[in-house]
């Protein structure tokens, strides 16, 4: 199969679009790396969460709270519970961060590096 017949980010990158090297045998690519199946793969996985968010139109709510009846309750709640993490442990790392040179020229071990 040609490049053009894969498509115009077969061999790149698909993040930063960066050529990726090849192995040196021709072995085709595993099935589930190529990009028509990651492109596939994310419109799959996009469809069935709407469609679970839609299903949300036919639940009968018991709420608690009142806020938690509301339309695709779960599927926001979840998405803010997710940032709320991940910018709560950006701050805890940036605590706890320490300078490369904490440990000083020798490791925790009293490993000389670079010798």
């Amino acid at each position: 199969m040609t490049r053009e017949a894969q498509g115009p980010t077969a061999g790149r990158n698909l993040i930063d679009g960066t050529p990726v090297p090849r192995a040196a045998s021709d072995e085709p690519t595993h099935w589930l790396v190529t990009p028509l199946t990651v492109r596939q793969l994310w419109i799959g996985s996009i469809v069935v969460l709407a469609l679970t968010v839609l299903g949300d139109l036919f639940v009968t709510h018991h709420t608690s709270f009142g806020v938690d009846g509301t339309f695709g309750f779960g599927a926001w709640f979840g998405f803010g519970a997710c940032v709320a993490l991940v910018l709560g442990s950006k701050l805890v790392g940036k605590v706890l961060k320490r300078p490369d040179t904490y440990y000083g020229a020798e490791g925790p071990a009293g490993d000389r590096h670079g010798e």
